[in-house]
């Protein structure tokens, strides 16, 4: 029976994912009783889904330096969805220009978001553009408000918190300022986009077999070297709706000089 490791690389950190190649049903490892999900689980499951892929889109495509930002409108501002969209397309825009005159190219993921008193905002990552002006730009291309940024500082987890933020599911008070909207205009503030210049990373894949796997549940993952393992990566078990085995772990690379665990490593 084969498992499948699936390996994405970054400049800083490493993913490892082992999963088991079949289908639910074939012969080989032991399997617990297969269950369904419940609604809960299922979105439980898809958020997680939703942080992965976001986390994985950050690291390949910005870096320690970027711009972490959140766009305000002055307060007050009570706009419509449409208003606000056509705003929002304007100070892209904009962006893009101002980043072409310095000799740059604008990457972005944003994500719309309605607060608890109704106040609209956005949460926004961007790559910095060349001269270290970025919130500077930033602010002049937005019309509306204050722009409040600060430096994507690129160390171990730093991306984790940043995909869990812009992919966050709204709470029990922004779910009642949501409801003053169509259902069209509240997937808006539900769901996040990017620029089309993005890096979509692709895993490095290979086969194991069961005798491997059962190795690394039983002793643990070991780093290779020049890179150490967080061990609260580390997740492991069975699958509750196959019941099959499972292990994800991430591993961050050692800068020269800077033993892990001392502040001087740039994990992404």
């Amino acid at each position: 029976m084969a498992y499948y490791k699936d390996l994405w690389e970054f400049a800083y950190s490493a993913e490892h994912e082992y999963k088991f190649a079949g289908r639910y049903g074939a012969k080989g490892e032991k399997r617990g009783k297969r269950r369904k999900a419940t609604p809960e689980q299922v979105k439980k499951q898809n958020q997680y889904n939703r942080e992965k892929a976001v986390r994985r889109l950050m690291k390949a495509n910005f870096d320690k330096g970027d711009i972490w930002a959140t766009v305000k409108y002055r307060a007050g501002t009570r706009k419509p969805a449409g208003e606000v969209k056509k705003d929002l397309r304007a100070f892209l825009s904009a962006l893009r220009r101002a980043y072409r005159k310095r000799g740059g190219t604008l990457k972005f993921i944003y994500r719309l978001e309605v607060g608890k008193r109704g106040g609209i905002h956005l949460h926004l990552v961007v790559n910095r553009v060349e001269g270290g002006e970025t919130g500077i730009v930033l602010q002049d291309c937005w019309k509306h408000g204050r722009v409040h940024y600060e430096h994507v500082d690129g160390r171990e987890g730093s991306f984790e918190r940043l995909a869990a933020y812009i992919t966050k599911l709204p709470d029990m008070e922004a779910e009642q300022q949501l409801s003053m909207f169509d259902e069209k205009d509240r997937k808006e503030f539900v769901r996040y986009s990017t620029s089309r210049n993005l890096i979509h990373p692709q895993p490095e894949r290979k086969e194991y077999r069961r005798r491997t796997m059962r190795k690394l549940v039983e002793e643990g993952p070991r780093p290779r070297a020049g890179w150490y393992i967080d061990p609260d990566t580390i997740v492991c078990g069975q699958n509750p709706y196959t019941g099959m085995s499972y292990l994800h772990y991430t591993e961050y690379r050692i800068c020269p000089g800077n033993p892990a665990g001392e502040g001087g490593h740039d994990g992404g």
